[in-house]
């Protein structure tokens, strides 16, 4: 009769890493017929029932491709559901300068504040003073008043690519409904 031998994760700490197990991990594969990809999202069979599907991420997206938050409600529900979701997700929004995305505030992007720092301007800078600041470099670097200036056509070139970026950015916060 063979003793069986001791494991290796035996006491504290852990005497090896976190899944370096020697077994096979088994793999989920996708509920889709004839799927052969690992079935990784899970997706309900049906309203309030605790089985799921578990689909790859192609199939998931074809199932997920038709939901729709608002079905079964008339405008009115719908309207006043979408205004409660808002008011109650208004606190994420106060806190959105700690996203990955941008620096400072979060009312920037990355792009913004690379084209306001090519302009001079600090990042709380409004487009009136974008503006300002984009004539005077225009005018100072632009190829008609200084040819031949390798130099001055890549600064012009360069703040004028700043400025259509902040004045897209303006349009479309103007655009925003508030």
């Amino acid at each position: 009769m063979a003793r069986p031998t001791r494991s290796q994760d035996w006491g504290f700490p852990r005497w090896r890493g976190y899944g370096s197990a020697r077994e096979a991990k088994p793999v989920r594969l996708c509920d889709r017929h004839g799927c052969e990809q690992p079935g990784d999202c899970p997706a309900p069979k049906s309203p309030n029932n605790p089985d799921r599907w578990y689909f790859c991420r192609d199939h998931a997206a074809e199932y997920n491709k038709g939901w729709d938050y608002f079905a079964g409600l008339d405008a009115e529900e719908a309207a006043s559901r979408e205004q409660a979701e808002r008011r109650g997700a208004s606190a994420f929004a106060s806190a959105n300068h700690y996203a990955w995305g941008g620096p400072g505030d979060g009312t920037r992007s990355r792009d913004e504040m690379r084209a306001l720092e090519a302009l001079g301007l600090e990042s709380d800078a409004d487009f009136a003073g974008v503006k300002a600041a984009w004539r005077r470099l225009a005018k100072e670097n632009h190829p008609d008043v200084r040819p031949g200036d390798a130099s001055a056509a890549t600064k012009f070139q360069q703040v004028q690519a700043a400025y259509e970026v902040l004045r897209a950015a303006e349009e479309a916060r103007e655009a925003r409904p508030a």
